[in-house]
């Protein structure tokens, strides 16, 4: 058994950590143990942003790839053979990097708590524009910073700084030592790290995560960490031994296959919903409501999946395009319909030793319709009342199928049966919207608790028929993949 320390690319070179507990975050580490403390605690929940940090690795084709995540949620073991970008790499006082000058001479930092934060989302975004050769528009750089959140600018000034960085003389950070430690740092054999009875498995290939599960079955299995993190920060439980996901590099493939899209149970929510809206550009607000940036980039639509929550918004998406969940158990694959995965509150079709090895999507046909609705009280960064994807296929004006799944109506996110069975056969107007809307009290009866009452759930619902009427009514012949898209893709 493999025990050496954790190793990963930080202050410019490879650092080992040893001693410190499996759940240690990134954040408690920068701050206590690494005396960089530039890196800010807010929410300890993925909420404000005041903790980001940009994380970096190689793809495949051995390019390096930055992305901003949040350091209260991750835990340290996860940056094993990945680099480590903090504000402290950033410019200094005698030459202060883009970012940073640029939110100077725009005054975007007032009492200055959140500033770092702001500070590696915008250099993320930076990097990666500068990288393309292009320039963020005005919302495509709010939709970067959608989840840094600030109590002091209004956000005009820092949006401001946003457009002011790239006119300043280009200075991006040096990738070449990074690149090279990420090489050297790929050597490693897998990590297999404890402490204190609790051991942090890190295997890189499906085989050997398959013998893990099925070894500890008992075992915390995880992904992004973005749901996990909590438990640990917020309900302080113990995870015991935790077997992470995020190394095995087959999981994270997304690949086209028999007319449908293959995700990988690994690949980040980002380059989910971005393959996803490519193939369905009606889910694209949805990609950009779908928490946020540092969390789209950490988490994974399989975990997503996996967590089975009743106001997940990934599973209404999923669901009325008809994915299927591919599960292993050791050798074994058997594959099931998501919708038919959920059996109760968060309760799943998965076996002891079973792991989501992969979500396969079917394409839709240019005869289906799509419209996707996440109704919260906030626009960005929020967790959903009502989420609904609505979907119909027409032949001459005519609903020869329908599905309509909803999050945050019931226990689990489900199809409206009755619903789909008062629009199918029916023509596509008005009176059938209006009628799917009748049919939906027998099909859901909503809680009320902090998020919504029941009553508005219900409404707002019912509401989304005469949507989707209006959305599809009037373009019958439009392609889906041409249909406009309300907002702009995120930087």
């Amino acid at each position: 058994m493999n025990t050496r320390p954790i190793r990963f690319f930080h202050r410019g070179e490879v650092v080992e950590v040893a001693n410190l507990a499996v759940t240690t975050t990134v954040l408690q580490y920068l701050r206590e143990h690494a005396a960089c403390t530039g890196t800010k605690e807010g929410c300890a929940e993925g909420d404000c942003g005041a903790c980001t940090v940009i994380q970096g690795e190689l793809d495949p084709s051995g390019q390096l790839q930055l992305s901003n995540v949040n350091a209260c949620t991750q835990f340290l073991p996860t940056l094993d053979g990945r680099a480590l970008l903090t504000v402290e790499d950033l410019g200094g006082p005698a030459q202060l990097s883009p970012v940073q000058q640029a939110l100077v001479d725009c005054h975007g930092s007032q009492c200055g708590f959140c500033t770092p934060g702001f500070v590696m989302s915008m250099t993320a975004c930076y990097e990666a524009h500068q990288a393309a050769g292009t320039k963020p528009t005005r919302q495509q750089l709010a939709d970067a910073l959608a989840g840094n959140l600030c109590r002091c600018t209004g956000y005009r000034p820092i949006l401001d700084a946003g457009e002011q960085m790239f006119d300043m003389p280009a200075r991006c950070l040096d990738r070449a030592p990074i690149v090279q430690a990420l090489q050297t740092l790929a050597a490693d054999e897998p990590l297999d790290y404890g402490l204190a009875g609790a051991r942090f498995h890190a295997p890189q290939s499906i085989p050997d995560l398959a013998l893990l599960c099925e070894t500890y079955p008992q075992a915390t299995l995880l992904a992004g960490s973005t749901d996990v993190g909590l438990w640990v920060n917020k309900q302080f439980r113990e995870l015991g031994d935790v077997i992470y996901t995020g190394r095995v590099a087959a999981l994270r493939e997304i690949r086209p296959e028999d007319g449908g899209l293959w995700i990988g149970a690994a690949a980040s929510l980002e380059d989910s919903w971005a393959a996803l809206t490519a193939a369905v550009p009606r889910l694209r607000e949805l990609w950009l409501r779908f928490a946020s940036p540092p969390v789209r980039h950490a988490g994974t639509l399989g975990g997503n999946i996996a967590n089975g929550s009743p106001i997940g918004d990934g599973a209404p998406a999923l669901i009325a395009l008809g994915a299927d969940v591919i599960l292993r158990r050791g050798a074994r694959q058997r594959r099931l319909k998501l919708q038919d995965f959920y059996l109760d509150y968060m309760k799943k079709d998965l076996q002891p030793g079973e792991f989501i090895e992969a979500l396969r999507v079917p394409l839709p046909s240019p005869d289906w319709r799509f419209s996707a609705h996440k109704i919260a009280k906030r626009h960005d960064s929020d967790i959903s009342a009502v989420c609904a994807v609505l979907g119909v296929r027409l032949n001459a004006g005519v609903v020869q199928e329908a599905r309509f799944a909803f999050g945050g109506m019931a226990a689990i996110v489900k199809r409206a049966a009755a619903a789909e069975a008062a629009v199918v056969g029916q023509p596509w107007n008005e009176a059938t919207a209006k009628a799917a809307a009748a049919a939906l009290p027998l099909d859901f009866k909503p809680m009320t608790d902090m998020r919504a009452s029941a009553g508005y759930r219900l409404k707002v619902a019912q509401n989304l028929f005469t949507k989707l009427w209006l959305e599809t009514g009037g373009a019958q012949t439009a392609p889906i993949g041409i249909w406009p898209s309300m907002q702009e893709v995120p930087a």
